[in-house]
């Protein structure tokens, strides 16, 4: 079974697509909505079920969402986990060493909430941004 690896960044997203012998062509996506789902498609077409993804800050979020609603079998993984091995200088075979450790099964996954939870996180934060709590006496 084909894998694939995202390292996710601000603008740009490197995918590489992984079947346990070789590598596809890194291919290079931007971050808007329109070439995310472009990125799906692309996933679909070369038959890719599992998806590791790697990214600091919160640019993965909504890379996770449109591909998890593609139905794509998702991981977010740690950058620190992934940069402890030496050796890889571009996004490119960053992308590429992601999909290799997701097919040999070597990536621990961060905790992603289901959607559900996603919200209501969401309206806690900006609930509690609002409400000011009297300083004691």
């Amino acid at each position: 079974m084909k894998k694939s690896g995202l390292d996710v960044h601000k603008d740009t997203i490197f995918c590489a697509v992984y079947d346990g012998k070789s590598y596809s062509v890194v291919k290079e996506f931007s971050t808007t909505r329109v070439s995310i789902r472009e990125l799906g498609s692309y996933l679909q077409s070369e038959r890719v079920k599992k998806v590791a993804m790697e990214s600091t800050s919160t640019y993965w979020v909504p890379v996770w969402d449109i591909l998890w609603e593609l139905g794509f079998d998702l991981k977010l993984v740690n950058p620190l986990h992934i940069k402890q091995m030496p050796g890889r200088k571009s996004d490119a075979k960053d992308a590429q060493w992601i999909a290799e450790l997701l097919h040999k099964n070597m990536l621990r996954g961060s905790l992603v909430p289901g959607p559900l939870i996603q919200e209501l996180r969401a309206y806690t934060r900006e609930s509690s941004d609002r409400v000011t709590f009297p300083t004691s006496c």
